[in-house]
C-alpha cells in the first residue's frame, strides 16, 4: 500500500510540475490517432504532443530543411483542422505552397511573410504568437539567442498558440528555452512491395530533447494523411533529396 501511495503522490507532483511549465491536460481537439501521434506518444509528457509551446527544429543541409518542412506540415494538418489560419515566416523561403496539399494543409489557410533579417523574423514571430486567433506560427531563420527564445515561450504560455522555430544552418546549436528540439533527416522514399517510382516520404525523426518527456528516435513515413512507422531495420539507409522533396521545395 505504501508503495502505491508513493507512486500516486509522485504522479500528482509530476502533473503539477507539467502544469506549471505550461503543459495543459490532454484535450479532444488533438486526437493522437488522427495523424499517428500515438507512434511517438511514449516520448511526450502526458503521452500527448505538446501544444501551446515552442518546438525547435535544426537543419544543416537543404535536404534536411525540406524534411523539416514536410514534418511540420504534417503536424499542421491537425492543428489547422478547424480552418484556423497559420503564419509562416521566413528569411529565405524555398517552400512551394501547392505542395502542402499532399500533407493535408490548404495553402490558402497559411499567411506567408517573407523578410530578410533574423531579428525581424523573431519580432514578427513573437507578435504573432500573442494572437490566439492563429493555430500555429512557423519561423524559418538561423540565429536565436536564449533570451529571444524565452520571449517566444512567454508569448505562447498566454495565447496557447503552437510555435515551430526552424533554424537553418545555425552557426552553433546553443541551448534555447524551447520545450522540444527536433532533427529530421530524409530517408529514401518508401514504396510497398518494392513497387517502382517515387514512394511515400520517409524521415528519421530524432527528438533530441523534450521537457517532461523522453528523447527518442523513430523512422516514420507519411501516407494517407497520417504518420506510419517503419521498422529501423527495414528503413532504407540511403538518403535522397529528389525523392524526399515531394514538391515542397521550389528548387
Amino acid at each position: 500500500m505504501v508503495g502505491i501511495e508513493k507512486k500516486e503522490i509522485i504522479k500528482k507532483l509530476q502533473q503539477e510540475i507539467l502544469s506549471l511549465e505550461g503543459f495543459k491536460s490532454a484535450t479532444t481537439d488533438l486526437q493522437q490517432e488522427d495523424i499517428g501521434f500515438q507512434l511517438m506518444a511514449d516520448a511526450f509528457p502526458r503521452h500527448t504532443f505538446p501544444k501551446g509551446t515552442i518546438h525547435e527544429f535544426i537543419s544543416q543541409t537543404a535536404a534536411c530543411a525540406t524534411a523539416v518542412s514536410g514534418f511540420v506540415s504534417s503536424i499542421l494538418s491537425i492543428l489547422m483542422n478547424n480552418d484556423t489560419p497559420c503564419l509562416w515566416i521566413s528569411t529565405k523561403r524555398s517552400l512551394f505552397p501547392a505542395g502542402l496539399g499532399y500533407f493535408g494543409v490548404q495553402p490558402d489557410k497559411i499567411i506567408f511573410i517573407d523578410i530578410t533579417k533574423d531579428k525581424e523574423a523573431l519580432w514578427v514571430m513573437e507578435q504573432a504568437l500573442k494572437c490566439s486567433a492563429l493555430s500555429a506560427v512557423v519561423a524559418e531563420l538561423s540565429e536565436v539567442s536564449f533570451t529571444e527564445s524565452q520571449r517566444l515561450q512567454l508569448a505562447v504560455e498566454k495565447s496557447q498558440v503552437t510555435g515551430f522555430l526552424h533554424r537553418r544552418k545555425p552557426r552553433r546549436e546553443n541551448t534555447l528555452a524551447c520545450t522540444a528540439r527536433w532533427k529530421i533527416t530524409p530517408l529514401a522514399s518508401y514504396t510497398e512491395n518494392g513497387l517502382p517510382g517515387v514512394g511515400f516520404p520517409l524521415w528519421e525523426v530524432n527528438l533530441e530533447k523534450i521537457r517532461g518527456g523522453k528523447p527518442r528516435k523513430w523512422a516514420l513515413g507519411w501516407r494517407d494523411n497520417k504518420f506510419i512507422s517503419i521498422a529501423a531495420e527495414q528503413a532504407p539507409q540511403q538518403r535522397t533529396l529528389k525523392k524526399q522533396a515531394v514538391c515542397l521545395n521550389v528548387s
